[in-house]
Parts: C-alpha cells; sequence; structure tokens
C-alpha cells in the first residue's frame, strides 16, 4: 500500500513506500494531513519529481470504479458506493407536504415565484450522481498528479446504434468491433440470460441470434435476442426461428444515461480540459484480450489505458450516505393518529452517526446510536460487527463525512488502517 505525498504548497507529487513515509514523520520533515487515504504533507522543498499518471473513471448510477495508473504499476484504485436512497425520501417529504396541505389551515400569500426550473436543470437524484462523479475526479486530483483523464460513460453507443454508418477514429477498427457495441447492449438488455431456456442449460455461453436473417433484419437490437450457446446450436438445427419475434423495447434507459453523461463530462472539461470518453463495449474487449476479472476497479483499470499494471494489494471503497436528517416526524402512523417525533441527539458519550470507531482491534462504523451509549458497529460494506457496543470500548478514529472510507483486501474484506 502506498502512501500518497503533498509538497509544501498542497500539490500532489508521486506516493511513496509507509518505509519512507514512516522516515519522514520521525525526523520531523513531514506531517499526516490524511488517514485514509493515508496523506503525509512535506515540511521542506522537493525537486518535485513526477511520472506520467493517467486515470480511468467507471461512470455508473449505483457504482463507480476508478483507477489511476503508470504504465508499469497502479497507484490508486477502487469504488465509490453511490445514494440511492434520494427518490424514496424525496417521495416521502412530498406525501407528507400533500397532507399538510389538505388539512385545514390558514391561508399564507405567496411571498415569492420559484417555480421556475433554471437551464440545466436535473432531478435531484441525477445530479447528486453528476456532483459525485465531478467530487471522485477532484478528490483523486489532489492526492496524484494526474495528467490524463478518461471516462466511460456508457456500456453501449446510442448514436451508433441508431446510425451505424458513423465515421471516425472509433469505427476504423473492424466491423467486429463495431459490433461488440450493439452485442454489449442486447446482453444488457435481456440481463445477460438466455431467453430461450432462461439458464436451465447451465451453459455459460452466450451468444447473439439473429431473429430475422442478418440480410433482411440487420444488426438492430430488435432483430437480436440473447441465447446460449447450447439453445443457439439448437435453434438452428432443429430450424426453430420461429419461436422468436422482433423486440421492440425503448431505449429510454439507455438515453437517460446519455443525457446524464454529457452533464459529467462538460463540467469535468471545464476543470481538465484534456478529458476523453470511452464505452463500456470498448472497455470489455480490453478485459476480456487481457484476462482480467470484471470488477468496476479492474474495468476502471483498462480506461486509464494500462490494464497490465501491477495490481495492488489493496483497494479504497468510498460510500455515500446522509449528512442530516431533519424530518420533525416519523412517517409511520401510531397509537391514536400520532407520529412519534424523529429527534435524537447528535452526539451520544462524543460519538455520532457514521464516525469511524476501533472496536476489539476492528475498524468499523457507526450507523445506530442510543442515549444510554450503545452504537450498532457496521463495516462500510454494512455487515454487523456489533449491534449493542458499549462507548466504554471505543476509540475515535475519524469523524464523521459524507463519504466514509475504508480499505479492502483483494477478497473484498475490510482491513483496518495501519
Amino acid at each position: 500500500m502506498l502512501v500518497f505525498v503533498l509538497n509544501q504548497h498542497g500539490e500532489p507529487l508521486m506516493p511513496c513506500k509507509p518505509r519512507k513515509a514512516r522516515h519522514l514523520l520521525d525526523e520531523k520533515k513531514a506531517k499526516i494531513v490524511k488517514r485514509t487515504p493515508f496523506t503525509i504533507q512535506l515540511l521542506y522543498g522537493s525537486s518535485g519529481y513526477k511520472q506520467p499518471i493517467s486515470l480511468g473513471v467507471d461512470a455508473g448510477t449505483k457504482q463507480i470504479g476508478f483507477s489511476a495508473t503508470t504504465s508499469t504499476k497502479v497507484l490508486l484504485e477502487g469504488e465509490v458506493q453511490l445514494r440511492t436512497d434520494i427518490q424514496d425520501l424525496l417521495a416521502t417529504r412530498r406525501a407528507m407536504r400533500n397532507a399538510r396541505r389538505s388539512r385545514k389551515t390558514r391561508y399564507r400569500q405567496a411571498r415569492f415565484l420559484n417555480r421556475k426550473k433554471p437551464k440545466g436543470w436535473l432531478a435531484p437524484s441525477i445530479q447528486h450522481k453528476v456532483d459525485a462523479h465531478l467530487k471522485l475526479i477532484r478528490m483523486i486530483h489532489r492526492l496524484l498528479p494526474i495528467k490524463h483523464l478518461t471516462i466511460e460513460v456508457a456500456q453501449f453507443d446510442i448514436q451508433k446504434i441508431k446510425n451505424p454508418d458513423i465515421s471516425g477514429d472509433l469505427y476504423q477498427k473492424g466491423d467486429q468491433l463495431g459490433f461488440w457495441n450493439v452485442r454489449e447492449y442486447v446482453f444488457f438488455r435481456d440481463k445477460h440470460m438466455c431467453q430461450h431456456c432462461k439458464g436451465k442449460s447451465k451453459d455459460n455461453i452466450l451468444n447473439v441470434h439473429h431473429i430475422e436473417s442478418r440480410r433482411t433484419g440487420g444488426d438492430s437490437p430488435n432483430n437480436l435476442i440473447t441465447l446460449c450457446e447450447t439453445c443457439h446450436h439448437k435453434i438452428h438445427q432443429q430450424k426453430l426461428e420461429h419461436l422468436f419475434q422482433r423486440k421492440s423495447r425503448s431505449l429510454r434507459d439507455a438515453s437517460q444515461m446519455t443525457v446524464m453523461r454529457w452533464f459529467i463530462y462538460n463540467a469535468v472539461k471545464e476543470a481538465y480540459p484534456y478529458v476523453k470518453l470511452t464505452y463500456g463495449f470498448l472497455t470489455k474487449n480490453t478485459r476480456i484480450q487481457n484476462g482480467l476479472e470484471k470488477r468496476h476497479a479492474v474495468d476502471a483499470r483498462c480506461i486509464s489505458g494500462n490494464p497490465l499494471g501491477e495490481a495492488p494489494k489493496v483497494s479504497y471503497l468510498f460510500r455515500q450516505v446522509r449528512a442530516n436528517n431533519r424530518q420533525l416526524h416519523k412517517m409511520t402512523i401510531g397509537k391514536k393518529g400520532k407520529r412519534k417525533a424523529n429527534k435524537a441527539e447528535r452526539l451520544v458519550h462524543g460519538y455520532q452517526l457514521f464516525d469511524k470507531v476501533q472496536y476489539e482491534e476492528q475498524t468499523c462504523f457507526v450507523f445506530g446510536r442510543r442515549k444510554n451509549g450503545y452504537f450498532d458497529l457496521r463495516t462500510i460494506a454494512g455487515f454487523s460487527i456489533h449491534k449493542s457496543a458499549s462507548y466504554k470500548k471505543l476509540t475515535l478514529l475519524e469523524k464523521a463525512k459524507t463519504w466514509l472510507v475504508d480499505i479492502q483486501s483483494e477478497g473484498g474484506e475490510g482491513r483496518s488502517q495501519p
């Protein structure tokens, strides 16, 4: 595991090994500025030697993969788990407001008109995802001297599907590579499952079958269907093509991601003009050719352009959580038609929600608290450590933030920071 280094002015330098960082700290030549990821700042002038570092970002609506690499080594790699509760929380708030307005209350005249949506408005749940991508990229740029930035914004290119005659550098690599784009979309649409046997054949090899012949139906997505290799051979050998009809499913979900990607790209480009876009079908092709496993962080490594860089022993896992809960009453209606007050002390014996603590040599987070000083402790992934641990056995490591962070071993298990 590497230690990230900043110079006297807070600008990122190349990371160093823990042994060197320990010597710098012992000799009072550096100070600790962050625990996770472990970062030090030099207290003296340095030459500022830097290598070209490429950052790959696997954009998504639930998880983001990231990987910062050189030509030979992976310096920083991990995943971010985004919030998925925003839409439900807004729906709850809307329901409570509607109920309050339906009651007999005094009329309050409007003081100002604030119902006009500004230009470039996005739904709060989507805006949150866009902001999360920007925050992640800014954070990594503060840790490492990034020179190249590539973002994967979609699994497939909608424009290529709608217009197969598009030309450009991306499409000058042969017909087979272009077909990977449509092929990946068909697998995504069919949830990577054989549409004939629904997985009963136990054949993990998937093929794309043309419902009508390629000559008459072409390679459009509604003429393609996912079949396992066993069923695919059976359909052609027994001439059972009549069992399937052309699909006419909308590209609405993919189109929403297409809109979202331009907000991400334009916002990032303002701060980092060297950003480039790529697509998932290219990433998958690179991953398969190099024999790598399927993970968001590994996909980001392929996106960075250095898929065969020396993999790290640990990776980082970030998880976004809610900053504040301003709800005054619980949504559930109790006895006599009353709702319980949704009030809890922020600090209980000096600890609050999502504080990073140490309990019996285990690093965990506070996910629940009681006034008597007992806490619900879990890992960053949500696995329970103790449902009622006394505050006397806890040691505070880091104060709560909206981005929880911990390091993960190769097997995906949590590991405490040295």
